[in-house]
């Protein structure tokens, strides 16, 4: 989105906070660099107006202007007022003349995103001891949960036998949990791991690296909190619409134009989780041998009878660290698994 600019609005307060926290969100967005240019604007009391930033804005080579109202919900404002003062027919006819387009997003509205903000907030304020309070009866759940758990890693070690002791040690908890979401011990012998591929996973994670998962299912299993905690995030572009553009385009699947979307915003340092499309394994791994992309681990796992064997060989030959496995099996649930267990190394306690 070079050509194109943002322009947040927002109401306008007398006192500062309003202004204050609009300038950051824009300067989020900034720093996120879909946008060639983000301003922000104000209603009533602050300045910028709306028409000012659009002037100004109108200057500096753009093609197009999307204006987003920063407000909770549709009303008044958004519905009536702000499309009144961005549709001043004669300046639109100006910016038109010019070949500029102006467009009009809608409010933040009830998104998950945003509920997941809310409840942040709320235990924040509840505290610590109220969390704490709430959390007890849950505790036999729990017990019982661990109590499973471990019931299986039992079996497990038992159903592998010698062959975890020939493995290299930081390796063991990943086929252990491998194993345990397949309960299939063929994958103790499938999995593949390049020189160091844990440590390199580990270690992106504590740096709080981003996490781009080819599809929303292996997005889904993924401990998003955890990650957060480490000042990291998922992303999937699976259904971006410039993904989507670009599958149409060069006749990609979308979850190859999804990765190749993904690089365009920074994939290097970057941990790519690749659970079930053969075609974003292929394309990850040209973009690797182009010199275009080089993340801090792949964890290679799809499954299928067409390409998914042959993608992770090609995942084997990259000169940057990968987890896979060989053969026709594997799956977003074994990503999953991989990730989870590097995402529990790295919150151990040394």
């Amino acid at each position: 989105m070079g050509e194109t600019a943002l322009v947040l609005i927002g109401h306008g307060s007398k006192l500062p906070y309003n202004r204050e926290n609009l300038l950051k969100l824009a300067e989020i967005l900034r720093r996120k660099g879909r946008f060639k240019i983000v301003e922000i604007s104000f209603m009533v009391r602050n300045n910028p107006t709306i028409p000012e930033t659009i002037e100004n804005i109108a200057k500096q080579g753009v093609t197009r202007i999307v204006l987003v109202p920063a407000f909770l919900a549709a009303g008044v404002h958004t519905e009536q007022e702000i499309p009144e003062l961005i549709g001043l027919k004669g300046e639109e006819s100006a910016l038109k003349a010019k070949g500029i387009e102006i467009i009009y997003g809608e409010p933040l509205g009830a998104d998950e995103r945003i509920a997941e903000i809310i409840e942040e907030k709320a235990l924040k304020a509840l505290g610590k001891h109220e969390i704490e309070i709430k959390a007890v009866p849950e505790a036999s759940k729990l017990k019982a949960s661990t109590d499973t758990f471990a019931k299986s890693m039992t079996i497990i070690r038992k159903a592998l036998g010698d062959l975890l002791a020939t493995v290299p040690k930081e390796q063991v908890s990943i086929i252990e949990r491998v194993v345990h979401t397949t309960a299939d011990p063929d994958f103790a012998k499938l999995l593949v791991f390049s020189d160091k591929a844990v440590e390199a996973g580990v270690a992106a994670i504590k740096a709080g690296a981003k996490v781009i998962t080819d599809v929303k299912m292996v997005k889904a299993g993924i401990n998003e909190a955890r990650v957060k905690g480490f000042g990291g995030r998922t992303l999937t572009y699976i259904d971006d619409p410039r993904a989507i553009k670009l599958a149409e385009k060069e006749s990609k699947t979308r979850s190859a134009a999804a990765m190749r979307v993904a690089m365009s915003e920074g994939i290097d340092g970057a941990v790519i989780l690749i659970g079930n499309a053969p075609t974003a394994a292929f394309e990850v791994a040209d973009m690797v041998k182009q010199g275009l992309a080089k993340p801090a681990l792949i964890v290679a796992t799809p499954v299928g009878y067409i390409g998914a064997a042959e993608s992770k060989e090609v995942t084997e030959t990259l000169p940057v660290p990968f987890i896979t496995n060989r053969g026709r099996k594997g799956g977003s649930a074994i990503a999953v698994a991989i990730f989870n267990a590097l995402l529990a190394k790295a919150g151990e306690k040394k």
